[in-house]
């Protein structure tokens, strides 16, 4: 907790229907940093005046667009500090922008947008702005990610060899013609990738978050099973990073038995880790030669780097939540410390308009090589 006031949050999308609008909303309340005081929640007005309505939105700060809530709120003395951008992937770029240029921090859901050229743009944006960029990979604000990354980082599992990543869904299974699978199928609204865009970037950004490896090319076969389907559903990508290290990653969201299957396998020469997010707070360690080791958030082998975002004792479960709001704390240190003028701490991350990009690049990466019947691409820079 902090002892300043709460920061002056604004949303974008997350009207009463939209399930990660009220995430992003817990998570900005959870530890108290962030207060929600205006939002344009809908491109639809009627609807964005009804949502403001039931959050208690004064109604002057319920805006109809986007772009008119951005040049107001920079004008108010009391206007919004930062901004939440939880919409399709197809308005990340432009709503990002208006608010970038005129100095609001943004927080953006994944992935960073829905084409290359945008994603470009909005770098750029992000580099000419004063404001800060975060993205809300939530995977990488759970305790036990945060202990992986410095066990690798600490050199216990040596040097990496083998990074096996997998995030499987089944909802998607059939056709659904529901707003969510919807707009998530469809290319102008979701972009380039499907499942790779929507889950295989969560899993492709973790396992950078944790190995700190440098994807350098991959090969993939992707796949749209269901009939009609114009984006994938299923991806199979085997992956070559910078050093020698080797990687296989599958995305699927029709694979029936699995709700949110995130698994994540990292082994070097010295040993290796195994974590499922659906039990969060466990983390399997193996050090070569020696019994495995599980390691529980809030337990006695739990680090410094996965203590400082545990917020109750061990066996009660955090999750899905308290990762996300991990990211808003940290993005709350981090704009405290810009609006005061210091340097934000080391200890402080959060995926950053960098990381976004990556995502991106890996999306526009896996599409190439499938269509070249699963050839080995290298990423494309982003300047």
């Amino acid at each position: 907790m902090t002892d300043q006031k709460p920061i002056r949050l604004g949303m974008v999308g997350g009207g009463n229907d939209a399930f990660i609008g009220g995430v992003h909303r817990i998570a900005a309340r959870i530890d108290g940093r962030f207060t929600l005081v205006a939002g344009a929640l809908s491109s639809t007005p009627d609807k964005a005046r009804a949502s403001g309505a039931a959050l208690g939105l004064d109604p002057a700060r319920t805006y109809d667009d986007f772009k008119a809530m951005a040049i107001r709120e920079a004008r108010l003395k009391d206007g919004i500090e930062a901004v939440a951008i939880v919409t399709p992937n197809h308005v990340h770029y432009a709503a990002a922008r208006e608010f970038l240029k005129r100095g609001i921090h943004v927080i953006c859901d994944k992935p960073l947008t829905s084409t290359m050229a945008d994603a470009r743009k909005l770098a750029k944006a992000a580099e000419q702005s004063d404001a800060l960029f975060v993205l809300t990979h939530n995977y990488t604000g759970y305790p036990m990610m945060r202990q992986a990354r410095q066990m690798v980082a600490d050199g216990q599992l040596g040097n990496l060899r083998v990074v096996q990543v997998e995030y499987a869904q089944d909802w998607l299974t059939q056709a659904d013609d529901g707003k969510q699978a919807a707009w998530r199928t469809d290319p102008a609204q979701s972009g380039l990738g499907g499942s790779t865009g929507d889950i295989g970037t969560h899993a492709f950004n973790l396992a950078s978050f944790v190995t700190a490896l440098e994807l350098e090319s991959l090969s993939a076969d992707i796949q749209a099973f269901v009939s009609g389907r114009q984006l994938d559903d299923n991806a199979h990508v085997m992956m070559r990073f910078k050093g020698g290290a080797r990687g296989m990653l599958w995305c699927s969201q029709v694979a029936p038995g699995n709700e949110n299957g995130l698994r994540l396998r990292v082994y070097g020469d010295k040993g290796g880790l195994e974590w499922g997010q659906e039990n969060p707070d466990q983390l399997w360690f193996t050090p070569y030669g020696e019994p495995k080791r599980l390691l529980t958030r809030g337990g006695a082998g739990a680090t410094q780097a996965a203590n400082r975002v545990t917020r109750i004792p061990g066996g009660h479960p955090e999750g899905y939540l308290e990762g996300f709001a991990t990211i808003y704390r940290e993005a709350a240190d981090a704009i405290t410390a810009h609006r005061d003028g210091q340097a934000v701490a080391d200890d402080v991350i959060y995926p950053t308009i960098a990381d976004g990009l990556a995502g991106m690049q890996f999306v526009d990466a896996c599409v190439r090589s499938s269509k070249r019947n699963g050839a080995w691409v290298k990423l494309v820079s982003g300047d």
